[in-house]
C-alpha cells in the first residue's frame, strides 16, 4: 500500500489499546497504584511536552479528596493520584481536554465482598485509567496539536479492619457529604474527587472513564460503551469518533429521574447506590457522579461492558479488550482540528 502514513497513524493506535490491554491483564499483585503510575511515567518520559506527577497519599489528603481516601484505607498498599499533563497545543495556556480515569487495580468489593467466582478479572478494574492514560500516550506519540490533562485516582478495594463500613458517611472534595450504602460501589466515590479537581483546569470538556457497573454490562453487553452526557456537542464528537475506530458508543439517559434516588439519603447528602439498587444501575451512577460536576461539557464513559472479550470483537484475542482507547484517541485528534479550523 502506498499510504504507509496511514498504516503507521494505525500502528500507533493499536500500541495505544495493547497498552491499555496489558495495564488490565497483568496481575493486580504486578500493577499496584504506585507500579501502573511508574509504568505510565516510564511511558512518556521521552516526550518534552509531557509532564507526570505521581501524588502521594499526603497530597491527596492535602486535596481533601475523602471520598477517594475512604475507598484507599482499606488495603495495605498506598494510594496514587497519578496527573499528567500532555502540552501540543499551541499555547499552554488553551484550555485543555481533561480525561479521568477510575483507577482500582484491584477490587474486592470490600465488606460488601464480591462472590470469588470471576473475582481475579477485577484486576482490570482500572480499565478507566489504563485507558485514558494510554490514550494520553497516544496523542503524545501522534504529537497531537492539543493540550490533555490526564487523572487517575488509583487504590485498591479491600476489606480489612481499617475499610469502609456499609452506612459510613464520607465527605468528598466539594464538601458534599456521601452514605457509603455498598463499599462495592467505590469507582464512583474516586471519580467524584477526581471529578471535582478536574474542574481546576479549565477544560474544554471533561471525559472520564470507569469500568463503573454490572448494569451497564446487563444494558449494552460489549457492543458499545456507554456514554452519558449533559453536551450534545461532546456527544457528537464522540459518536462520530466511534464510528470511524469501530469502537461504538451509545447514548444513555442522563435525567432529573435517577438524581433523586441517589439524593433520597437518610443520613447524607448522597447515598453510593440508588435507592431501588437494581433499578437502571448504571443510570443512577452517573446520577452521582453529575452532582460532582459543574463544568457544561462532561461525558461519562461506563466500559464495564467492554472490558473483556471472548470472541466478539474477532481482531481481539481472548481477554481484555483495553475499550475504548483508540475512539478515546480519535476524539482528542477531532477535537485538535476543531481549534485549529
Amino acid at each position: 500500500s502506498a499510504e504507509s502514513e496511514a498504516w503507521q497513524k494505525g500502528v500507533i493506535y493499536g500500541e495505544g489499546q495493547n497498552l491499555a490491554r496489558y495495564l488490565m491483564e497483568a496481575p493486580a499483585n504486578y500493577i499496584t497504584p504506585i507500579k501502573f503510575a511508574e509504568h505510565i511515567e516510564q511511558k512518556l518520559r521521552s516526550f518534552s511536552n509531557v509532564k507526570v506527577h505521581v501524588r502521594p497519599e499526603s497530597w491527596i489528603a492535602t486535596q481533601q479528596m475523602g471520598a477517594f481516601l475512604s475507598v484507599a484505607k482499606g488495603s495495605a498498599e498506598p494510594p496514587v493520584f497519578l496527573e499528567i499533563h500532555y502540552l501540543g497545543g499551541a499555547s499552554t495556556n488553551d484550555s485543555p481536554l481533561v480525561f479521568v480515569g477510575k483507577g482500582v487495580t484491584f477490587d474486592s468489593g470490600g465488606i460488601s465482598l464480591k462472590p470469588s467466582s470471576g473475582m481475579d478479572a477485577m484486576r482490570a478494574d482500572m480499565g478507566g485509567a489504563a485507558t485514558v492514560c494510554s490514550a494520553i500516550v497516544t496523542a503524545a506519540a501522534l504529537n497531537l496539536p492539543l493540550n490533555i490533562i490526564g487523572l487517575a485516582p488509583l487504590c485498591e478495594n479491600m476489606p480489612s479492619g481499617k475499610a469502609n463500613k456499609p452506612g459510613d458517611v464520607v465527605r468528598a472534595k466539594n464538601g458534599k457529604t456521601i452514605q457509603v450504602d455498598n463499599t462495592d460501589a467505590e469507582g464512583r466515590l474516586l471519580l467524584a474527587d477526581a471529578l471535582c479537581y478536574a474542574h481546576n483546569f479549565n477544560a474544554r470538556a471533561i471525559v472520564n472513564a470507569a469500568t463503573l457497573t454490572g448494569a451497564m454490562d446487563v444494558a449494552l453487553g460489549s457492543a458499545a460503551t456507554g456514554v452519558f452526557t449533559n453536551s450534545s456537542w461532546l456527544w457528537a464528537h464522540l459518536y462520530e469518533a466511534s464510528i470511524l475506530t469501530g469502537d461504538r458508543v451509545w447514548r444513555m439517559p442522563l435525567f432529573e429521574h435517577y438524581t433523586k434516588q441517589v439524593t433520597d439519603c437518610p443520613l447524607a447528602d448522597l447515598s453510593n447506590i440508588g435507592k431501588y439498587s437494581r433499578a437502571g444501575g448504571a443510570c443512577t451512577a452517573a446520577a452521582f457522579l453529575k452532582e460532582f460536576v459543574t463544568a457544561s461539557h462532561w461525558a461519562h464513559l461506563d466500559i464495564a461492558g467492554v472490558m473483556s472479550n471472548k470472541d466478539e470483537v474477532p481482531y481481539l484475542r481472548k481477554g481484555m479488550a483495553g475499550r475504548p482507547t483508540r475512539t478515546l484517541v480519535e476524539f482528542a485528534a477531532r477535537l485538535s482540528q476543531d481549534s485549529h479550523n
